[in-house]
């Protein structure tokens, strides 16, 4: 199957929609198909050679954060021919509402389409007022994903008409399989040592991304657990995220910078618990399965699409969101209990398996087959003595 794949946002910086695209591509690739992905990156950007540039993107406020968005003439340009040389079995544009390059590619594209939604916004009005413009482009999709309920449920509310569920998909053994790195370790002995290893990974400049109220809970954390250190990998202003901490609790905050994905697997594999304080804007939540796949107990967010991923509490520990004090009595008590991270870590790593590519990758590739296969038979009506044809229906 020729599969096109249009990525919103850009390829440079790095986010849970580009992962997933990334993955999803690399994963169809490896069965056989031959996969194009159409996104937004600057010309100097190292690209995979199933990669194709629509140009640079500009910065654009967009659901309580910042992406970086591709759209003008020259981009409705470069769709066109993409799709010209592409001739493509079926089109997969992720975030169709998005001002870049899925609401371009589905206002160009013709044959079978197929949209995902990753968006989690309930009180869109952006969304609202621009409905009579989307519509005409929504009108052309002939399949609907949502990646959790909750973006299902944005899309039903705000845009109409429904979709199927199918979560973010993760290569769940790249990390399992990781080493442990000893430095970021605490010898699995955080229980005794009244310590331990905390793990933070985002965009530290973020605010939704939770990290202020987890530095608000650090202070507390250290009172009952001194040996305690937190670790924080992404991109951001360091000095800004400790500012407002004593020196005594900066000294035990080591920022990692950008780490690649193999840090990332090896980082998640080390902390005695990954903690995620998210504050809203999320439709799922990738880095919480990511840290389930590595065996990292999570505590995080009561955000309901990290509840559902979580299991409602069962693969991992959920605290009152943006409630500082509620993350430190949570922190507390896990990192001085053993036994029950060792639970929490038994039970993520058994439930994430739901996520693995092998589930998410086969009910994907049903969608595209499902709308091919209505495409074929539409096209097979109209043909000369075809069952529209017989009836006078078939198009001029």
């Amino acid at each position: 199957m020729r599969i096109g794949i249009v990525c919103p946002y850009s390829w440079d910086v790095p986010g849970g929609v580009q992962f997933h695209i990334r993955d999803l591509a690399e994963h169809l690739i490896g069965l056989g198909h031959a996969v194009s992905v159409l996104a937004p990156a600057e010309d100097d950007t190292p690209l995979p050679p199933y990669v194709v540039s629509a140009g640079r993107a500009v910065p654009v406020p967009y659901n309580g954060s910042v992406a970086r968005l591709n759209f003008g003439f020259l981009s409705a340009a470069r769709v066109r021919r993409w799709l010209h040389d592409g001739r493509f079995d079926v089109i997969h544009i992720h975030e169709p509402t998005s001002p870049s390059l899925g609401l371009l590619s589905c206002w160009a594209a013709q044959g079978p389409i197929v949209a995902t939604f990753h968006t989690s916004n309930p009180r869109s009005r952006a969304m609202i007022a621009a409905y009579p413009i989307l519509q005409p482009a929504l009108e052309k999709i002939s399949a609907r994903i949502a990646v959790s309920e909750y973006a299902r449920r944005t899309l039903v509310e705000h845009l109409g008409g429904d979709a199927v569920v199918i979560p973010n998909g993760v290569d769940v053994d790249f990390f399992a399989r990781a080493e442990p790195k000893a430095e970021w370790g605490s010898g699995g002995t955080a229980g005794e040592a009244e310590g331990g290893t905390l793990g933070f990974i985002g965009r530290i400049d973020e605010p939704r991304k939770g990290l202020p109220v987890l530095m608000k809970a650090l202070p507390r954390i250290l009172e009952a657990r001194p040996g305690t250190r937190l670790l924080v990998a992404g991109r951001g202003d360091q000095e800004e995220a400790v500012e407002s901490l004593p020196g005594s609790v900066r000294a035990r905050v080591e920022f990692l910078g950008t780490v690649s994905d193999e840090d990332k697997a090896r980082l998640l594999r080390s902390v005695d618990l990954y903690v995620a304080p998210n504050t809203g804007g999320e439709s799922f939540g990738i880095i919480l399965v990511e840290a389930l796949s590595a065996g990292a107990p999570v505590l995080a967010s009561d955000l309901d699409a990290f509840a559902q991923v979580l299991d409602q509490g069962a693969a991992g520990e959920l605290f009152a969101n943006e409630d500082a004090g509620a993350l430190a009595d949570a922190a507390i008590r896990l990192l001085g209990s053993p036994s029950r991270r060792a639970a929490l870590s038994a039970r993520g790593s058994a439930h994430v398996r739901r996520f693995d590519w092998s589930t998410v990758g086969s009910d994907i590739l049903a969608v595209y087959e499902t709308v091919t296969d209505g495409a074929a038979s539409v096209a097979a009506d109209e043909r000369p003595g075809g069952l529209m044809a017989r009836f006078g229906l078939a198009r001029d």
